[in-house]
């Protein structure tokens, strides 16, 4: 039932267009919201919209580009190289330099549609959590407002030409990695110019060996780049597929396709360099505190029953070689899936990246090993953290810290005293017990006295006597043991 299902709801996506299509691509990344036959099934997710007459892509260009399209291009073929529900790519010559470029041009009229569809998309979700039982669980307006960031994102083109200016800054100093060559003069927030990459698809090696491209070399190369990405830069591609990924002729491997990516902090790398170390030295106890320290699950997502899970999880491969632990960060995240753990987006992009970065290198190479790359970079950015400049950078983030908490201070006290004086600021003492406790002092303090009048009666040695003890002191020293056994007594019920 739940196959015909998502079968159903794929179909409807397809149909719907654009921004629903997009909805439903971003979906498949989300396992732990949709399910993972769900997600699968929205994997198979295809544009079937209709190609748009070349007549409308030419407005939507020169309009963009402040000239005509002959002023730009020597040469342009009509026919795009490919076709989506939100833009098309075609084949170019640049007049100015004769270099051949792929110019992605975005179709006309698709924002007003995609921001159409987002508003029907709010409306839809905010009353299938208000007022369906069974949807609450997936918060549905909080998936259409991250949504509605991600695809507005994507239909802004100078978005992803920023985004492909810092990949290139990331790695100019790999020469394994190729990332097309942006040409900003001729870019909008509707075209994008690029270098034309020649090369094949790596789809083109699963099956066969082509002569100067060596598949395991590609494999390393995709893995090294993916990780390079996520672990020491932090700025990552959130859909590495074998669509997106091609081979020049050189054997390099180009990404195409910038307009989602993601984004790391420098506290997040480090920890998911420890989480993947934890993970492959299969130590649950320690792997469940660094969950919980990246607040990945919660204390009360710390079950038995889940602790046991990932226990079963880590002794399928305890003692395994480092090429046999492929997927087990996918593993994982669909244990904690399993448990009703809404995961973090980013952990989620990047257990699904892992994912198909394995299975494409697995494709090119039986013998890829993704686990020994992961491995040594995750010891890398661990090991950075202590190198002296970044304990030094880490010292002057809190010296400036302390510095500003100071120069702050004299208004924060001037302030707070302005509220005292102005009565806007009130001190509400609650004390409980206060009058039992005076009791006890003032019967302390009576026993104290009559116990040392008692003693000094007996030395004194005068008067009336009893037992040949001072009468005075005798009654003082009785009247002492009644109020003590009063205090003690006191105290205990107390207590």
């Amino acid at each position: 039932m739940e196959e015909l299902d998502s079968s159903a709801l794929r179909l409807t996506m397809e149909e719907l267009g654009p921004a629903f299509i997009k909805l439903g691509q971003i979906l498949c990344t989300r396992p732990d919201l949709v399910g993972v036959e769900m997600a699968e099934d929205l994997k198979k997710l295809r544009d079937n919209t209709p190609t748009t007459p070349f007549t409308e892509m030419k407005k939507v260009i020169e309009t963009t580009l402040g000239k005509p399209l002959e002023e730009i291009y020597s040469e342009f073929d009509e026919t795009p190289l490919g076709s989506a529900s939100i833009g098309q790519v075609y084949k170019a010559t640049l007049k100015t330099t004769g270099e051949k470029v792929a110019v992605k041009v975005q179709k006309p009229g698709v924002y007003d549609i995609v921001a159409a569809d987002v508003k029907i998309m709010e409306e839809i979700a905010i009353t299938s959590d208000k007022y369906i039982t069974s949807v609450k669980t997936y918060n549905l307006p909080a998936i259409v407002k991250e949504f509605e960031r991600s695809i507005f994102k994507e239909l802004d083109y100078m978005e992803e030409v920023m985004n492909m200016q810092k990949v290139t800054h990331n790695f100019e100093n790999e020469d394994y990695i190729k990332i097309p060559k942006v040409y900003t003069d001729y870019c909008s927030d509707k075209v994008i110019t690029m270098e034309l990459i020649d090369g094949i698809e790596v789809t083109e090696l699963f099956d066969k060996q082509i002569k100067g491209i060596d598949n395991k070399t590609i494999a390393n190369y995709g893995v090294r780049s993916y990780f390079k990405q996520v672990i020491l830069d932090g700025f990552f591609h959130a859909d590495p597929h074998p669509g997106n990924m091609f081979i020049t002729k050189d054997a390099k491997v180009c990404y195409i396709d910038f307009g989602m990516m993601g984004i790391l902090s420098d506290d997040f790398r480090r920890d998911l360099a420890r989480l993947i170390l934890l993970l492959l030295d299969g130590n649950t106890n320690n792997l469940i505190k660094q969950l919980i320290h990246m607040k990945v699950i919660t204390p009360e997502h710390d079950t038995e029953e889940l602790r046991m899970d990932i226990q079963d999880l880590l002794g399928r491969y305890m003692g395994a070689e480092l090429n046999q632990m492929n997927g087990i960060l996918e593993k994982l995240m669909n244990t904690m899936i399993k448990h009703n753990v809404i995961l973090p987006r980013e952990f989620v992009m990047i257990g699904r990246g892992l994912a198909l970065i394995e299975d494409t290198g697995s494709k090119l190479d039986p013998e890829f090993n993704a686990a020994e790359e992961v491995q040594n970079l995750a010891y890398m950015i661990v090991a950075q953290r202590f190198e002296p400049k970044n304990i030094a950078a880490g010292s002057l983030n809190y010296v400036m810290d302390i510095e500003n908490l100071l120069k702050d201070l004299p208004d924060r006290i001037n302030s707070t005293l302005n509220k005292v004086e102005k009565g806007e600021i009130e001190v509400n003492l609650n004390h409980t017990g206060l009058d039992t406790f005076k009791n006890q002092i003032s019967v302390s303090l009576i026993l104290s006295a009559l116990i040392i009048g008692s003693s000094l009666a007996i030395l004194a040695d005068k008067g009336p006597k009893i037992y040949e003890i001072s009468a005075l002191g005798f009654i003082g020293f009785v009247i002492s043991a009644v109020l003590g056994l009063y205090v003690v007594m006191g105290i205990i019920k107390k207590t």
